[in-house]
């Protein structure tokens, strides 16, 4: 019964993802079909922030949908036994332009190297303004999923092969998900800090703009084996985030990059978590916050809070015009402040050295 439902939930999100983005990549054959999927929505005002730009919570978001289609459908494509992909870790992805009311968000997918337990899946995302016609990509990311089987959640099943157009594609992928296998165990390894709260804190320090969220996991936020979805966690840590940036900058605020978020553990249906955020590092332009969830398990299985997702979202200040503001520096206090914004230093230098190096490769290929 449960994998007759499955199969009758894939052929409906089918027809739901042909009709929503006619032209967006359908019909181009049963292997396009699989590895491929591409979506539309126009944003609303409930999807954006006062000024008018889109969440960026609410852009993960889609960008999760897309990949749990595919990666779900890929995984059920052979005969075996009936799974959810759930998603184990996005990798970092930058903001490239802001989205505002009225456009139209087209997603695309495709997945591009698969494991023996995991998938890779490649998200694009394109504006479109549709009074005029003008298109711009805003978003790229690199999401990583695994298959849990619908009979038993702890069980991890065997993924489908895909095809590789060239030997390199495949020697490439294989080494993008080593290096993600590393950094997932490196994080959760240091995954211990907490935030406690802070009485009369001064402005622009750590505790004047840190926030937290609690949220009870409800039946729509939850796949069909009962646990989050993980485009309602990344929406959820978007909007803490954003509390913390515009609590420290008293300014229109918009996400610029979230470096890789990794899904420690499930959360399951029924847990209270806790999105909790806090400034680390700020430049001129930019600030870093570090966001993570706690879950609490209230409903049939009493066990101790766990910490289930992590990661850092970086935001810009904007005026009214859209030209980007300085950022008040952070006033670091403690000296675990002081080694966090450190360490936050590096990892804004390590990516506008990365940019830079970009910039100068596709200059010399032009």
């Amino acid at each position: 019964m449960r994998a007759a439902m499955s199969r009758q939930l894939s052929r409906w999100a089918i027809c739901c993802l042909r009709a929503a983005a006619p032209g967006l990549g359908w019909g181009r054959g049963r292997g396009c079909e699989l590895s491929c999927a591409s979506f539309g929505r126009i944003m609303r005002p409930d999807d954006a922030n006062i000024a008018g730009n889109v969440h960026g919570g609410t852009i993960l978001k889609m960008i999760e949908e897309a990949g749990a289609i595919i990666s779900t459908r890929h995984c059920n494509s052979q005969a075996g036994e009936p799974c959810v992909a759930a998603l184990a870790r996005v990798e970092r992805t930058d903001f490239l332009s802001p989205m505002c009311i009225g456009e139209v968000a087209n997603v695309s997918a495709e997945i591009t190297y698969t494991s023996r337990h995991s998938v890779e899946v490649q998200v694009n995302v394109m504006s479109e303004n549709i009074l005029t016609g003008a298109k711009k990509v805003t978003n790229k990311a690199t999401l990583w999923y695994v298959p849990l089987s619908l009979k038993n959640v702890n069980k991890v099943v065997e993924v489908p092969p895909i095809q590789y157009a060239r030997k390199e594609q495949e020697d490439e992928g294989k080494k993008r998900y080593e290096e993600q296998k590393l950094d997932r165990l490196e994080t959760k390894q240091r995954n211990g800090d907490v935030i406690l709260p802070v009485i009369n804190p001064e402005p622009h320090t750590v505790g004047y703009s840190q926030s937290s969220l609690i949220h009870l996991v409800g039946p729509s936020d939850c796949t069909l084996l009962g646990f989050v979805h993980g485009g309602v966690t990344m929406k959820l840590m978007d909007e803490v985030a954003g509390i913390v940036a515009a609590r420290h900058c008293k300014t229109n605020i918009v996400t610029a990059s979230v470096d890789a978020i990794n899904f420690h553990e499930k959360i399951k249906k029924g847990c209270v978590i806790t999105v909790s955020g806090r400034m680390t590092f700020t430049s001129n332009k930019s600030m870093e916050i570090e966001v993570f969830v706690d879950a609490d398990p209230f409903v049939d299985e009493p066990r101790e809070r766990y910490r289930a997702v992590s990661a850092f979202f970086t935001y810009v200040s904007l005026s009214k015009e859209g030209k980007p503001l300085p950022v008040p520096q952070l006033l670091t206090e403690t000296e675990d402040e002081k080694r966090r914004f450190e360490e936050g230093k590096g990892r804004y230098l390590q990516t506008k050295a990365k940019r830079q190096a970009q910039m100068q490769q596709q200059a010399a290929q032009q």
